[in-house]
């Protein structure tokens, strides 16, 4: 399905204007921004645009549920426009990149509750957190060149001649 901003407000029964437009691009175009991230790429679109103006967007976007606002533990909230199939998010314990992972189920709300305390359950939220490939090749990078520094230092120290009177 083809990006079409001014549909999704249409559709939403929302006024179209250009900074709705800016915004809603914005956070198509970066799935998982901050507020802030989409506050830029929101200015660098229009050019004039408040940082409380992409905030207050952002807000009533959610209330209309045209965007999905997430936030892993420790991090500020996020940003996507991928909503309505309750998908979950893997997040890096390192850098905080997030992916999108399919629901465990596929069905809402994916997971049954042990005990819903009368609540009437309709979705699941679930992080995954880990170590993202990036992070994780740089980690075994940093390890290797650890080993080998480690390892010259010893060689180095067996080498250097002691001075007289040592």
């Amino acid at each position: 399905m083809q990006f079409d901003p001014t549909a999704t407000l249409r559709a939403h029964d929302m006024a179209v204007t250009a900074q709705r437009i800016a915004v809603l691009r914005a956070v198509h175009l970066a799935p998982h921004a901050t507020a802030d991230e989409v506050a830029e790429a929101a200015h660098g679109t229009i050019g004039s645009i408040s940082r409380q103006s992409v905030y207050n967007t952002l807000g009533t976007f959610v209330e209309r549920g045209i965007v999905r606002r997430i936030q892993p533990i420790g991090s500020v909230a996020r940003y996507e426009d991928r909503v309505g199939d309750n998908h979950h998010h893997v997040v890096c314990r390192n850098c905080g990149a997030i992916a999108d992972v399919q629901c465990a189920v596929g069905h809402r709300p994916c997971l049954s509750a042990s005990e819903t305390h009368g609540f009437e359950i309709d979705e699941a939220d679930v992080s995954y957190w880990g170590t993202c490939p990036a992070c994780a090749r740089k980690a075994k990078t940093t390890r290797a060149s650890s080993r080998t520094t480690k390892r010259s230092r010893q060689r180095n120290h067996k080498k250097t001649p002691k001075k007289k009177g040592e």
